[in-house]
């Protein structure tokens, strides 16, 4: 039986820890937009920002597809650089890309926090990442660390992302991650375009959220509102905000993934 103590896991990484917080600190972290809604005007819809807005008690379901025991292994499985390298999975799968130090990996530890034995590798250097790599969460799905594109992008991005995103019929949706300090980039509009293109369910996710002053990144989650909504199709209409050192937002993008790959039903109305 494999051991699943022997790495300290974060004390947020679960969100028992976080329920026993003053309301206002455990409100910022399960649903990040509560921050800043006393600094919207009342003129403002807010319907967007909470059209995935999960109960607790869902969120704590969730969270139990990401922790993982003798009977559901959470692993790294395995890289590739070309199409005919991706393994031959038949469960659902997500993908997560962004530029070149948005800061994807240490997202995808933060997800798998409760597994700190999984091999997410963090470099300091941008675009660490140069292959497809692989991770299987049990039976219920694989969720997919893409290299980053734009400065330090590999050479054959276009070669090994594009035919991934066209022809890999499990894929059930892609997470595109947009810096909180930088917002929507030139390159994360031609991502965003391929998306399209391709007609790809995806959802844009704000990283580093504690590092943007709150005004600002109010001010971006409203252009990424209007964005989604005037200019894209197949985006789903809410952006998510996550802080990967403070673990706000983990738990609601835990639970949209769960609930994605049909591995959670809601009961709570969308």
């Amino acid at each position: 039986m494999r051991n699943y103590t022997t790495q300290r896991v974060h004390q947020l990484a679960s969100i028992k820890h976080v329920s026993v917080l003053p309301e206002r600190r455990r409100q910022g972290l399960l649903y990040p937009f509560s921050s800043l809604e006393e600094h919207l005007s009342s003129q403002v819809s807010q319907k967007e920002f909470k059209t995935f807005h999960p109960s607790l008690e869902e969120l704590r379901q969730a969270e139990t597809l990401f922790t993982p025991s003798s009977k559901h292994s959470i692993d790294y499985s395995t890289s590739a650089v070309r199409i005919d390298h991706v393994p031959v999975l038949k469960q659902p799968e997500v993908c997560f890309m962004g530029r070149s130090n948005v800061g994807k990996s240490s997202l995808i530890r933060a997800l798998f926090s409760l597994a700190p034995e999984v091999d997410v590798r963090i470099s300091k250097t941008p675009g660490h990442t140069k292959k497809l790599n692989f991770f299987t969460v049990g039976k219920a799905f694989t969720l997919v660390d893409m290299p980053g594109y734009g400065h330090n992008a590999p050479r054959d991005f276009v070669e090994m992302v594009e035919p991934y995103l066209q022809e890999r019929q499990n894929l059930v949706r892609t997470f595109l991650l947009v810096d909180g300090g930088a917002g929507l980039q030139k390159a994360d509009l031609v991502a965003v375009e391929m998306c399209e293109e391709f007609n790809l369910p995806y959802v844009l996710v704000v990283t580093k959220i504690d590092r943007t002053r709150q005004g600002a990144l109010l001010a971006l989650a409203l252009q990424l509102r209007d964005f989604i909504k005037n200019r894209t199709s197949t985006c789903f209409p809410q952006p998510f905000l996550v802080s990967s050192v403070q673990f706000s937002g983990i738990y609601l993008l835990r639970c949209f993934i769960a609930h994605v790959t049909g591995n959670l039903q809601l009961n709570t109305k969308q």
